[in-house]
């Protein structure tokens, strides 16, 4: 993805002044007396989202006008600047005046330029943004960089997205920043006692696998990341219907969140011993696949009783979380596109998260908030532990009723995890409906930026 920003101050770069309802009279008074007309004859009243190109006399751009939400409005979207590349005319563009919320808004601006463009050509967005004073313009660019990454992966289908691909993308950005790569693939997962990955993936043509990636000096603070690699789900035996398999290129999309994390954390040179685990399969049918009742052994040793094969995201994170929690880590985060439940309760902008650490929760809420990255945090509510006991197995992986099922996924999760000294659990969307301001319709990269600041302020 290509810089937004202009990387040396353009002193001919075009002003963009925002204006809100209550602050357009003052600021339409301060034009000069031709951009005044030409606003007003063209209707311009601050409306959030309007946007009005004001020509110089000789017919050249003299300045644009942008309208935005008021700042204590409910409905006020720090993210509305990230409009701005698909509305401006080419060219170089810098704030004239502050929105509200600076930084947010040149994220959003970056965030905005974004276009899918692997297999229809887009229109290259030819507009950059001259960054504000005081703006880590350098830290935006990562992140906007690494949210693409993101988008791209989620977005690409299946058929060119499958558990290779997946790893080889993996591959890419360890290569990158120099970590130590490996790949357990086929029935080696067996071999190395990774029983559940396998389950999961040995129906399809394409081998599971788990990829597995170490970066930082191993003196440093152990933060390993978890990822969802699911490249396809249709279900398995409890195959969904054609309507719930629809979006399910996306059901990888808690891997590419966490790829595009640690670009960030690497990018940045965080002080911490990162290690990322990814594992990757296509929960696919066929005469091999993996039957509801059956009964698997896990990493852990526990023994796991199929509720559902359509609860498989678990099942892998099962695995990949054991084998982080055997190092001890001071951190452990997972992030996976898990339940339907999730989206029924918080829909799909507002992600839960999960956490024993109230320390840790009052830090995630607080960067999610201030990144303009929302998360709502859940409860590991124990009583409902009890609905994954089993008769035959140690544990159930999903429970018969339809009540809490992001919860009873987290406990899940929970029980594979007893050695690291925190633990943070992400059940996130990774997708965007319909588009808005700095959010295009799409793969979308979820809760990353909130972990991305809550571990700079920690190990920066």
């Amino acid at each position: 993805m290509p810089s937004p920003f202009e990387t040396a101050p353009a002193a001919s770069a075009v002003p963009i002044t925002f204006a809100t309802r209550s602050s357009w009279d003052a600021i339409c008074e301060g034009l000069s007396p031709l951009a005044r007309q030409f606003a007003l004859a063209n209707g311009f009243a601050a409306k959030p989202g309007a946007c009005l190109t004001l020509p110089t006399a000789d017919g050249k751009i003299a300045q644009m006008l942008f309208g935005l939400e008021e700042a204590d409005s409910k409905s006020c979207d720090l993210f509305r600047p990230g409009a701005l590349p698909g509305l401006l005319p080419v060219g170089v563009y810098r704030f004239a005046n502050a929105p509200h919320d600076t930084r947010l808004a040149t994220l959003a601006f970056a965030l905005g330029g974004y276009r899918f463009s692997r297999y229809r050509k887009a229109d290259a967005l030819e507009v950059k943004l001259v960054p504000p004073e005081g703006i880590d313009a350098k830290d935006i660019a990562r992140i906007a960089e690494a949210a693409g990454l993101a988008r791209d992966l989620i977005n690409t289908p299946s058929n060119d997205m499958g558990p290779e691909e997946l790893a080889q993308a993996a591959h890419d950005v360890a290569t990158r920043f120099g970590a130590s790569f490996g790949c357990t693939e086929g029935e080696e997962l067996v071999r190395q006692n990774f029983p559940l990955i396998h389950a999961v993936g040995m129906a399809s043509t394409r081998a599971p696998r788990l990829i597995d990636f170490s970066w930082g000096d191993p003196a440093h603070p152990k933060v390993t990341l978890v990822g969802k690699g699911v490249c396809f789900d249709t279900g398995g035996l409890d195959l969904k219907p054609s309507s719930g398999m629809l979006m399910m290129k996306k059901d990888m999309g808690g891997a590419a969140n966490v790829l595009a994390l640690a670009q960030m954390v690497m990018d940045a040179k965080l002080k911490v011993r990162l290690r990322v685990l990814i594992p990757a399969v296509e929960n696919a049918v066929a005469g091999n696949a993996f039957r509801p009742l059956d009964i698997y052994p896990s990493r852990k040793g526990f023994s796991v009783e199929i509720g559902n094969t359509d609860a498989e995201g678990r099942l892998i994170l099962a695995d990949a979380l054991a084998l982080a929690d055997e190092e001890k880590p001071d951190l452990l985060i997972d992030m996976g596109t898990l339940t339907g439940a999730a989206r029924v309760a918080l829909g799909p902008d507002l992600p839960p998260f999960y956490t024993n650490d109230e320390t840790l929760a009052l830090d995630v809420a607080r960067c999610a908030k201030e990144e303009n990255d929302p998360l709502w945090r859940m409860p590991l509510w124990p009583p409902y532990d009890a609905w994954l006991d089993s008769k035959v197995a140690t544990v159930n992986n999903a429970p018969s009723g339809t009540f809490a099922g992001s919860i009873t996924c987290a406990l899940f999760l929970q029980r594979f995890v007893e050695h690291a000294k925190s633990w943070l659990h992400l059940d996130i969307y990774a997708w965007t409906p319909s588009s808005k301001p700095a959010r295009p319709e799409g793969g979308e990269c979820q809760a990353a930026r909130a972990v991305y600041k809550l571990l700079g302020e920690r190990y920066g």
